[in-house]
């Protein structure tokens, strides 16, 4: 989420001094279809998803290992994903009209 994001990059800034990456997010796993379901739930799209088997499977989940921001500068997300996607998600079209 935005807010977490901004809040962990100003504290990278001052806090942390090393040339190692470092990931910054919520610290757990989602697969890619869980978050195109929890998207077309909060769009409120009555459709069907249709995954194209015929295309490489791609990265079908995602984790980012985000415990060297909490030991290094403090960071730990204080958003809820499921808050932040809404939030993100009424921004997004709030900003259509």
């Amino acid at each position: 989420y935005v807010e977490d994001c901004a809040e962990a990059i100003v504290l990278a800034a001052e806090l942390f001094d090393k040339p190692d990456p470092v990931n910054i997010g919520a610290g757990f796993e989602i697969s890619i279809k869980d978050l195109a379901e929890k998207i077309k739930s909060l769009v409120g799209f009555q459709g069907r998803i249709v995954w194209d088997t015929t295309k490489p499977d791609g990265q079908p989940r995602r984790c980012l290992d985000t415990s060297r921001a909490q030991e290094e500068f403090g960071f730990k997300a204080k958003t809820n994903f499921d808050e932040g996607l809404k939030n993100t998600i009424d921004w997004y079209i709030n900003s259509l009209k």
